[in-house]
């Protein structure tokens, strides 16, 4: 069978064109793809559609790109910190450019792309009624029950153009292994019109046959692979590395205003040529993130931070 493994710059040129409507982070709070984040801004891609459960910073750095019209999502912010000040400033200023958002609970974004994986138009929850989040979302309606008398709420099937996810273990056919908390990765993929992995280790088939209860996305459910490790940093992923919090500290700090954030962007994604160089500027910090470790502390906040 034709190998899927291709470099992830060709990747991002080949599977984000503008426009697209992207699902990740889909493990909640690791696995959070950035080095595919930051290669879709040094290529400039433009207009995107992101989609989320709990967004951390990737989310924030392509808004602060100018890469982004649009975001469908539970939460947006640092998780670490609070404040996402991208998204903040598009928001409620149009800077860098205006953000149109349309929020879901956590919940109910599991619910739109589990009803796309089932293929459904909607599944139906009692879930956010009596909420404001039904006066401003399309894609939650209101509705009587027409096998009882209860009011619900229809959550739309949520089809994404790419899904965009980390895994652990993949073989050169797309079949994708990881553990650790899984969030809606599986449906985020079975939804998406094409599936980008990114993956820590490419190894023989016979690996992930040997823990078939591991592997969660099919070979044939996607498009391209890619060999990247720390593809995730500052992020975690389990049994590899652990959480930067001080990438997460750094970033908060250094985003607060326009300025300070362009500088950081220039710093640690439009000077670098790609993924190789990231992991050179960070350097030595990598190995303070072995696994069993707290993750590099990194400086204490400023006051009223």
């Amino acid at each position: 069978m034709t190998s899927k493994v291709i470099g992830l710059a060709e990747a991002i040129d080949r599977l984000v064109a503008p426009g697209s409507s992207i699902v990740t982070g889909t493990y909640m709070e690791q696995k959070i793809p950035f080095a595919a984040g930051h290669e879709i801004i040094r290529q400039g891609k433009q207009d995107l559609v992101l989609i989320g459960p709990i967004s951390d910073i990737l989310f924030d750095q392509l808004i602060g790109a100018g890469c982004v019209r649009k975001v469908m999502a539970a939460w947006v912010g640092n998780v670490m910190m609070g404040s996402a000040y991208n998204f903040r400033r598009a928001v409620e200023n149009g800077v860098p450019r205006p953000l149109e958002v349309v929020d879901y609970s956590n919940f109910t974004m599991a619910l739109a792309l589990h009803a796309a994986a089932l293929g459904v138009p909607f599944l139906p929850t009692r879930s956010t009624l009596g909420s404001s989040l039904l006066d401003g979302s399309p894609e939650l309606v209101a509705f009587d029950s027409p096998v009882s008398d209860e009011r619900l709420v229809a959550v739309k099937a949520l089809h994404p153009d790419l899904a965009i996810v980390h895994a652990c273990k993949a073989d050169v056919q797309g079949n994708c292994m990881a553990w650790g908390n899984l969030g809606v990765t599986a449906d985020a993929a079975a939804a998406s019109r094409h599936v980008l992995v990114l993956a820590e280790e490419i190894v023989e088939s016979e690996v992930l046959r040997a823990d078939p209860n591991r592997v969660i996305i099919p070979g044939f459910r996607v498009d391209a692979v890619c060999h990247v490790p720390f593809g995730c940093h500052p992020s975690p992923v389990q049994s590899y590395y652990e959480r930067d919090h001080g990438a997460f500290r750094e970033y908060h700090t250094r985003s607060r205003t326009r300025s300070e954030f362009e500088a950081w962007l220039g710093e640690w994604v439009l000077s670098l040529p790609g993924h190789r160089a990231y992991l050179d500027k960070v350097g030595s910090g990598l190995a303070e993130l072995a696994p069993g470790g707290s993750g590099r502390p990194g400086p204490p906040v400023p006051a009223g931070e």
